[in-house]
């Protein structure tokens, strides 16, 4: 087949696909697995972390995990939020993704410091999960620094 005609095929088969990422066939699996975390969690246990180079106190009150559907780039995640009760009470909106091993949480600002998310699973009625570190960011976290939550459903 010569490039031309090839090019073309190529082309047209790729506009057959969904336009919307949210739309494509395997968000079906991705929404079967999110109904095992989805919910509005409480943090009953938690680290505290206290980030050397800012000072700041960090500490995880609610993660809720929502099931709807928002395209982020090319790919599609589910909506959420994550609330901080310290080192001030702020919402930050988030996004997530379900595996049948694990949730990961994303999207969290620069600004608030080195945090690349959550990874987090359930454990019976429970949410465990730890708060994953970003070292592009300039802040150093010191090697085996964790700070791990425990969280059950809100009533």
């Amino acid at each position: 087949m010569r490039p031309a005609p090839l090019a073309a095929i190529v082309v047209a088969l790729a506009a057959c696909g969904p336009s919307d990422p949210c739309q494509a066939p395997a968000m079906r699996l991705v929404s079967r697995y999110a109904r095992h975390y989805a919910g509005h969690w409480v943090v009953a246990r938690g680290d505290t972390l206290t980030l050397v180079q800012t000072g700041d106190r960090f500490k995880l009150r609610d993660v809720v995990l929502d099931t709807g559907r928002v395209a982020v780039g090319r790919a599609c995640r589910l909506r959420g939020a994550v609330v901080f009760q310290s080192p001030r009470a702020e919402t930050l909106a988030v996004t997530w993704v379900g595996s049948p091993e694990q949730a990961l949480i994303y999207g969290w600002p620069t600004d608030l410091g080195p945090f690349g998310g959550i990874g987090a699973a359930v454990s019976g009625d429970s949410l465990r999960g730890a708060i994953l570190f970003e070292q592009r960011v300039g802040i150093q976290v010191t090697p085996g620094t964790t700070a791990r939550f425990v969280a059950g459903r809100a009533r």
